[in-house]
């Protein structure tokens, strides 16, 4: 099978190669699966360059969600069977064939797209967990939402409108702000046209502030956002797309009483693993129920690979991003 693969840490595009190795086998508690697509994210371009908070281990190969058909069943598994399909955590490989965890698998309705399950899975996943479980997101708070036309952040516009939220949004360039409008957000502020975006946020919320704020973005944008927090406001550090991990001021967070608080899901899943379950089954109740509707990019081909991840690293993709392997499991 063909595997992409990367034997030293720096720029994918000059680095990621196609190689050929032998099929992975399924074992106790596993799966084995035939890709049908992949999902790519931020997080596989800063781990490329070592720049990412875990260590990359070497050989690397891009990889954050993998859809695809389950060909062989390990000992231990009896929830899946050979020819469901499923939706899983990356196997650590953007490859023909992979392994899953077969207990992170989800099976798949036969009319979900691989990219809206390979979204749902991880940023919605993360995203559910930033706003219900650590920013306790209620109805008729007003919700902030940076980047918000990548994966996680389109997840949370998405899940912040269901929860019943009034929601402003920040996003790179006039084609995804029109896209979050589309989306039905309040108000959509292109960071490139006017980086400083507080007095904009203020005026909205007539000098309150808003309640949480969801940042995946941290350096100038986390500065500027503890600015905006209104009284008893959850600022959620996401993650530091930026390059840079701010500082949070003591004084201020007593002055504003408002909450700087730490979302890490991935661990989350690993230390208590039944919330992000359940989060799970909701999410995907609704996808199945046609109340998400998460805003994929134009699939790129196996063979582009590098070219997505080049797109991803420089901004310029929306929604979530996959590679697609293969179209004729419906």
């Amino acid at each position: 099978m063909r595997i992409w693969r990367q034997h030293e840490l720096g720029d994918p595009v000059e680095l990621l190669q196609l190689e050929e190795t032998d099929p992975p086998t399924a074992g106790p508690g596993h799966i084995a699966v035939d890709t049908e697509a992949v999902g790519l994210t931020f997080v596989d371009c800063l781990m490329a360059r070592g720049l990412y908070q875990m260590e990359t281990k070497l050989p690397w190969s891009p990889c954050t969600e993998v859809v695809g058909r389950v060909r062989e069943v390990g000992e231990g598994v009896g929830h899946l069977a050979v020819g469901d399909r499923v939706v899983g955590i990356g196997g650590g490989s953007l490859a023909e064939q992979t392994a899953l965890r077969a207990n992170g698998a989800h099976k798949l309705a036969e009319g979900v797209s691989a990219g809206a399950a390979a979204a749902a899975l991880v940023n919605f996943g993360t995203s559910w967990f930033a706003l219900h479980d650590r920013g306790h997101l209620a109805e008729g708070e007003t919700l902030l939402v940076h980047a918000a036309m990548g994966g996680v952040g389109s997840a949370a516009v998405q899940l912040g409108m269901i929860a019943g939220a009034r929601v402003i949004a920040t996003a790179g360039g006039a084609e995804k702000t029109a896209l979050l409008k589309d989306m039905g957000v309040e108000l959509a502020i292109d960071y490139r046209e006017t980086p400083d975006f507080v007095d904009l946020v203020r005026a909205h919320t007539g000098g309150q502030g808003v309640d949480v704020c969801f940042d995946p973005v941290g350096g100038d944008v986390f500065d500027r956002s503890r600015r905006c927090m209104a009284w008893d406001g959850r600022l959620l550090v996401i993650g530091f797309t930026s390059g840079r991990i701010a500082d949070a001021p003591a004084n201020h967070i007593l002055l504003k009483n408002y909450s700087v608080v730490g979302v890490h899901w991935g661990a989350s899943v690993g230390r208590n693993p039944e919330p992000s379950e359940q989060a799970r089954q909701a999410i995907f109740a609704l996808l199945e129920k046609g109340r998400l509707d998460p805003p994929v990019f134009p699939p790129f081909a196996f063979d582009d690979v590098r070219a997505a991840l080049d797109a991803i690293y420089h901004r310029y993709t929306w929604g979530k991003v996959i590679v697609e392997l293969r179209a004729d499991f419906d």
